[in-house]
């Protein structure tokens, strides 16, 4: 993953700072009593604490390609490790966000039949989140042919 990722989760924490003291700002003009303001407080510190894990959280992903299938690994306190065979692969799908585009990143998401087992390896650098999906797709259709 690049570590650029980080900057997108930095960015979007920012916003959402923005969006909750706004809005208490227009909650405050009704509530004169100052009641709301640990509450103001507390959402905006929560909100810093998850922009101080962005780095932390990016490290966390991974995926390494294997003979038949693709592991997908992330979490910070929770740890997920998500196994795709490549005969399950369904179609894969390559995204890219305002802010992805700006700091030339992708997502690469992998479908399966099951809802449950799609998975995504975000922050990818656009040639490689390309080229990803490319090899997924061409190892997709040989492993499927003896269905």
């Amino acid at each position: 993953m690049s570590p650029r990722l980080a900057w997108i989760q930095v960015i979007a924490t920012l916003f959402w700072v923005i969006v909750i003291i706004a809005g208490f700002g227009v909650v405050r003009s009704w509530d004169t009593s100052g009641r709301l303001w640990p509450i103001a407080v507390a959402l905006v510190a929560l909100t810093l604490v998850r922009g101080g894990t962005a780095v932390r959280s990016v490290r966390s992903w991974g995926y390494a390609e294997r003979d038949d299938d693709l592991l997908v690994r992330h979490g910070l306190l929770v740890r997920r490790l998500s196994i795709i065979p490549y005969a399950r692969m369904q179609f894969v799908d390559v995204s890219a966000g305002p802010l992805e585009r700006v700091l030339g990143l992708a997502t690469v998401t992998m479908h399966t039949a099951a809802a449950a087992s799609d998975a995504r390896v975000p922050g990818l650098a656009g040639p490689e989140a390309s080229r990803l999906r490319d090899r997924l797709a061409a190892l997709g259709e040989t492993r499927s042919e003896g269905l």
